[in-house]
């Protein structure tokens, strides 16, 4: 019995001083810091930004196809027929007889939706977005007012990939954007083809964007007061085939249908750059006249957007080769509204002389900030 009760001591002592020595060797172990942890936020939040507008679109598609040969065969029969009865809600707003409870169809401050469809405040505060920015990191810089009693149409340059800049700026509430200009609702327009994709539509509609077309940029800056500021990327796919590393080359010369559109609402211009957009993907850049860049215009006419051959950083190390863009900080300058008057039917001298004009604010925006973030005194603002 005396050795009965001496071996269950002796066990009961090893396995003591078993645990003692695990939590020993669990107190040893280094646990990821806060900076850690932070990178790793920042990370999956590009993450699911990338995914999202490169995949949920054509995903969502597929899906529903695959649904109309499988039992839940209904489910995207109604989401099809909920589409077409809501097909003009992107650009004209909550639908005239709308399905959706008074709350939703205003936004926080009680002023009603404006193009963009169901934009949901609570989405454009999420607190991934505040991730996402601090992963490049993103930063936005006023150098003048703008006066809520007035609508403006910002050019945002450049490109780029994928709009980082602008899509931080104008649309999450990530950089103070509204704490920077009080009173004024900021939108960004994309390729109407979008609207076009099932699921893909909500989510964007929900933060606030909407087509870049006449029709919807005309209703927001006509029908929905003053205070409305519409972000338009004017360099577009064109100029998105040339972006890469150090090259500071707008598409902008014949591009004037944001200049009538602005003296038709006598919506002020106001330039914007964001000076490291380019330098967020590597670009294979194929040279104008070869068969690839004849290949990458067809698509572009068709399709609306330029299928571009790039890269970025891998999910697990930044010196391997993925989908994520790289970690390089990107300064948005917005600059001087430019006054415009309101013209119906505004002549082709008169939009030159505006489309000009703003020209020359860009270029002086440019130059006053491009040793400032990132650019040397020799580097030139190239407008194609």
């Amino acid at each position: 019995m005396k050795t009965i009760i001496a071996a269950c001591s002796q066990n009961l002592s090893g396995s003591r001083a078993s645990i003692q020595t695990a939590l020993r060797t669990l107190l040893a172990v280094p646990w990821p810091s806060q900076r850690d942890v932070g990178s790793v936020l920042q990370l999956l939040a590009v993450l699911q930004w990338v995914l999202s507008f490169l995949l949920l679109g054509i995903v969502s598609l597929l899906l529903l196809i695959y649904l109309l040969f499988t039992s839940l065969w209904l489910i995207p029969v109604l989401y099809v027929a909920w589409i077409i009865f809501d097909w003009d809600t992107p650009e004209k707003g909550v639908l005239a007889v709308s399905p959706l409870p008074p709350a939703l169809q205003q936004d926080e401050s009680g002023v009603p939706l404006s193009p963009g469809g169901r934009r949901l405040s609570c989405l454009r505060r999420w607190t991934v977005w505040k991730h996402f920015r601090d992963y490049f990191p993103v930063k936005l810089v006023k150098t003048h007012d703008l006066s809520p009693s007035h609508n403006y149409i910002i050019g945002s340059h450049p490109h780029g990939i994928l709009c980082v800049g602008a899509f931080c700026n104008f649309i999450t509430g990530s950089t103070g954007f509204e704490e920077l200009f009080p009173g004024i609702r900021s939108s960004l327009t994309t390729l109407a083809g979008n609207f076009r994709l099932p699921v893909f539509r909500e989510y964007l509609m929900s933060g606030g964007l909407f087509p870049v077309t006449r029709r919807a940029i005309g209703y927001l800056l006509s029908q929905k007061g003053t205070g409305n500021a519409v972000a338009i990327v004017i360099g577009g796919a064109a100029e998105s085939l040339s972006c890469r590393p150090g090259v500071t080359t707008l598409i902008l010369k014949n591009r004037k249908g944001f200049v009538r559109m602005a003296l038709r609402h006598g919506a002020f211009l106001v330039p914007s750059f964001s000076f490291g957009e380019n330098d967020l993907f590597r670009q294979v850049v194929f040279e104008e006249g070869s068969w690839m860049r004849s290949i990458q215009r067809r698509f572009q006419k068709m399709m609306g957007f330029a299928p571009c051959l790039f890269y970025g950083r891998g999910l697990t190390s930044c010196r391997s080769r993925g989908f994520l863009p790289y970690a390089r900080p990107i300064t948005t300058v917005v600059g001087e509204p430019l006054a415009v008057p309101k013209v119906e039917n505004p002549s082709r001298e008169l939009v030159d002389r505006y489309h000009e004009l703003y020209i020359s604010a860009l270029l002086k925006l440019f130059n006053e900030n491009k040793t400032k973030y990132g650019l040397s005194e020799s580097d030139e603002l190239h407008i194609l």
